[in-house]
């Protein structure tokens, strides 16, 4: 049921942000405010006090609850782009049924295409967008060629790769990009983050289709 389904994705993200926090917040004190990892957590505690509520709805109206949630309590830069990305996703999920993985795929590209816009960002400035890009893709080829085996594992190892990808960036956008060459050698925060929501939601979303 898409509740349950609503229900299972808020435990996960709230859970993986909240036990994980002290590490965003370590990576944005070297290039940015230092204070993604309490924004973060701040927002999804929020969400996951609000679980009820949001998972009264249909997917697509509870996304947009949520994603309308982490702008007004996440707070900086993460919160409007976090809530653009679970809005435009809402935005975009089939109204009564649960999604399929050609669904899922339609709400990822409508979600990174809001957070580019919103940033006004592309892959390689050492964003968020660093992960969400190439995730949506690979999940995108790999749906479309029908290459579903092990797909969230193979998503997670993505995301992980692209991560990692983001420390030998220089960033463009945000507090770091202020560092200019200083920022490289780092892991960009934002791109953790995602990384981290990816791995909690993907395994959630992809046995549901």
């Amino acid at each position: 049921m898409q509740n349950e389904l609503m229900l299972r994705l808020i435990e996960g993200a709230a859970a993986t942000i909240e036990s994980h926090a002290e590490q965003l917040t370590r990576l944005d004190q070297a290039i940015g405010d230092g204070d993604h990892g309490i924004n973060m957590a701040r927002g999804f505690k929020e969400v996951a006090a609000q679980k009820g509520e949001i998972a009264a709805l249909p997917l697509s109206k509870g996304l947009q609850r949520l994603g309308m949630t982490l702008v007004m309590k996440v707070g900086g830069a993460s919160g409007p782009l976090y809530g653009t990305l679970f809005m435009e996703m809402g935005k975009a999920a089939p109204a009564t049924a649960l999604p399929t993985l050609l669904d899922l795929s339609a709400m990822l590209d409508a979600g990174v295409a809001g957070v580019k816009a919103r940033g006004k960002a592309e892959p390689g400035m050492k964003t968020m967008l660093d992960v969400l890009c190439p995730v949506a893709d690979s999940f995108r080829d790999l749906v479309n060629n029908e290459e579903i085996d092990g797909l969230d594992s193979r998503i997670i190892a993505i995301a992980g790769h692209s991560l990692h990808a983001t420390t030998m960036m220089e960033a463009k956008r945000g507090r770091a990009s202020f560092l200019g060459p200083r920022s490289v050698g780092h892991i960009d925060p934002g791109a953790c983050s995602s990384a981290l929501l990816v791995g909690s939601m993907i395994g959630v979303l992809v046995p549901q289709t």
